[in-house]
């Protein structure tokens, strides 16, 4: 009896081990480790630079499908001394635009993320958001590729940035695996489809009679936010 009891057990370990809801999307994220980029800023109409250091961790989208939008992940905070507002302050509405440079696919440089920023004084630090940011982008093609950070701008617009940072040591950074899927779409029609015909009837032209409609090859880099190339500090610093 006693035996019995723990092959049960056992059992019904084995069931529980072997049954487990499936992850959700978020769940089947890749993380990666932080690295720590150094900036240089140079604010408009400011002689002076600063030189700070944002330790950034990204997280790499597992389901990233060629031909449909995906994000990247980031989220940054200081090490050590974080960046200062010049002595006008930063004007309402100032936002974080996040930049990620992306090599290795036909076409795609960049990701391009905007934090929300709080009202910042004169002379006061500028605080990072706390949420992450999410780095949008579209690939044509499937492939794989290679990510790392790059600029951080701010400003009220991404094409207007009061406060630019480029990356001191990007060619230290780690490189972060990028896996873009194949959209698994069909192009062509079938060409024994004959749900449109009468059966047992045939259509002599029928191959010039095709009306199958190719899907929209369009990617969706239209929706990638405005300033991933225009800024001039963006993905493409990667």
């Amino acid at each position: 009896m006693r035996v019995r009891s723990v092959l049960s057990v056992a059992a019904l370990a084995g069931g529980l081990l072997l049954w487990h809801p499936l992850p959700s999307s978020a769940e089947r994220d890749v993380v990666v480790a932080a690295d720590i980029v150094e900036y240089e800023c140079t604010t408009d109409g400011v002689t002076e630079k600063q030189t700070i250091e944002i330790d950034i961790e990204m997280t790499m989208p597992a389901g990233a499908t060629a031909g449909q939008q995906f994000t990247i992940g980031w989220r940054g905070v200081y090490s050590g001394t974080g960046l200062t507002a010049p002595a006008a302050g930063l004007p309402e509405g100032t936002k974080l635009y996040a930049y990620a440079s992306i090599s290795g696919l036909p076409g795609l440089t960049s990701a391009t993320g905007v934090g929300t920023l709080e009202t910042v004084g004169p002379g006061q630090p500028v605080t990072l958001p706390a949420a992450q940011i999410a780095l949008a982008t579209t690939s044509d093609d499937p492939g794989t590729a290679t990510v790392k950070p790059a600029a951080v701008n701010f400003g009220t617009a991404p094409n207007n940035p009061l406060i630019e940072c480029e990356s001191l040591n990007e060619d230290t950074l780690l490189t972060y695996p990028l896996t873009v899927a194949g959209g698994g779409q069909t192009t062509d029609p079938d060409p024994t489809d004959t749900a449109t015909q009468p059966v047992g009837e045939t259509t002599p032209d029928e191959e010039t009679e095709e009306t199958g409609t190719e899907p929209d090859t369009d990617g969706a880099i239209d929706e990638t936010p405005a300033g991933a190339a225009d800024t001039g500090g963006g993905g493409e610093s990667g």
